[in-house]
């Protein structure tokens, strides 16, 4: 929304534009710091200024503000800048595709901006440099819910052509929101891994004190330059403070806080290790090591998939309008739907969708033997997702379905252990509540 005319008419008096240091005095207020422009988010009659403890506040501006130009921004001409290289140290590739983590601060306005080069990637944490070559490309700039299966398609080979090249790691600043599905996507799609691939997000931009965009991204190269791993895995950090970050499989992480800088958990499983505020990288002997590659890609995936969550209420409709070569069916405890559902199913897999049962739980197992509901859903051949998270199932049938239609096959590879998405046992110390008590 555009200033109004009081707005204006206050800042025109003080010769004040975007991107100076103003002063804004009323009757409750007195605050300085940078003007920062007007959003849509704004009403006509709000200044925004950008504090010097990186937060930014709106001051309603009424007949009593007064506005006091304290400096102008300095005109700042961008420095190519060269991204240096140290033969001695190892290589590893940053491959950036949007989100909170790729952005880095004007401190001429105060404004947060997508890095959209190579070499704002690389020096929006110029630390990096201490502990490896940086070979850095922009792949996406956008949104990680604007993120599509073609768009992790690319992603994999994009990692694969790094790794072949040389790389020792990959890393690959990701918006958090859908950052799990891309780990897992990647999970099934790469193989033969000769070095780490990292994602890693923040949950609070590089404007914010309490920013976890350069420690994430710093622990992220450590991972990805020192590590021996062969898989795909998110670094983030593993308490709200910064005491260490956690290192998560792929496919066993979700985020589950929108905004606390711990927010991503391994479910029915432990961290595979973690990385310390000095840099020390902490591994589990559970993990799998890197081997010599070549890294393969086995991209193929069939997107006619959905997911439906099951809810009380839920009508035989809302299942049979979803015609898909594939369902996940997100259900309730061990694996369950309301019983006036089940020909709903039943007609699903008549006309050739293969059904999968997950569970809105999250921790713990589908098993569906225990009940006579469950036993109702195999006995018309619902496949159970055992202990993967719902979207993990979503990916993992879709990568399923690329390679075969066969109800058997489809059937046995859902039940195999591809990526380490699933386990013959789900040990009780891997859950989330469990791990919160052992800290009081």
């Amino acid at each position: 929304m555009a200033r109004g005319e009081l707005v204006n008419r206050l800042l025109c008096g003080a010769g004040a534009d975007n991107g100076d240091t103003i002063r804004v005095n009323n009757d409750i207020h007195d605050l300085t710091g940078v003007l920062m422009p007007s959003s849509v988010a704004s009403g006509e009659d709000i200044i925004t200024l950008k504090l010097k403890n990186g937060y930014n506040v709106g001051i309603k501006a009424g007949n009593d503000a007064a506005i006091t130009l304290v400096s102008k921004k300095k005109g700042i001409v961008k420095k190519e800048k060269k991204i240096p290289f140290d033969p001695k140290k190892p290589t590893v590739a940053v491959l950036g595709t949007g989100g909170t983590i790729a952005c880095y601060v004007d401190y001429r306005t105060g404004a947060v901006h997508p890095a959209t080069s190579a070499e704002d990637l690389a020096f929006s944490v110029p630390e990096i440099f201490e502990e490896c070559n940086v070979r850095a490309r922009v792949i996406y700039n956008m949104l990680s819910e604007d993120m599509q299966p073609d768009n992790w398609q690319k992603l994999a080979r994009e990692v694969a052509k790094e790794l072949n090249e040389g790389a020792a790691g990959v890393v690959i600043p990701h918006g958090t929101d859908t950052l799990g599905y891309t780990a897992a996507a990647l999970a099934f799609m790469l193989n033969d891994l000769s070095g780490p691939v990292v994602l890693v997000g923040a949950q609070r931009s590089s404007d914010r004190p309490s920013s976890d965009a350069a420690s994430n991204l710093l622990a992220a190269a450590r991972v990805a330059a020192r590590s021996d791993m062969g898989e795909v895995v998110v670094v983030m950090h593993g308490e709200s403070s910064d005491t260490h970050l956690n290192i998560h499989r792929g496919t066993r992480v979700r985020k589950m806080h929108a905004s606390r800088r711990d927010a991503f958990q391994s479910v029915n499983a432990v961290p595979l290790g973690r990385v310390t505020p000095e840099g020390k990288i902490e591994l589990a002997g559970h993990y799998k090591k890197k081997c010599a590659g070549p890294v393969q890609v086995d991209d193929l995936m069939d997107e006619d998939v959905a997911i439906i969550q099951t809810y009380p209420g839920i009508s035989p409709e809302h299942i049979t309008g979803v015609v898909r070569d594939g369902v996940v069916l997100v259900g309730t405890g061990l694996g369950h739907i309301s019983s006036r559902c089940l020909p709903a199913v039943g007609e699903l897999i008549k006309k050739g969708a293969h059904v999968v049962m997950s569970s809105q739980c999250l921790w713990g197992r589908v098993n569906m033997n225990v009940y006579s509901t469950g036993r109702d859903l195999l006995a018309l051949g619902v496949i159970s997702a055992e202990d993967m998270l719902p979207e993990v199932a979503y990916i993992k049938l879709m990568w399923v379905l690329g390679h075969t239609k066969d109800a058997a096959e489809v059937r046995r590879l859902m039940a195999s252990d591809v990526a380490g998405e699933t386990s013959r046992r789900t040990p009780s110390e891997t859950y989330g509540g469990e791990r919160n008590a052992s800290r009081l």
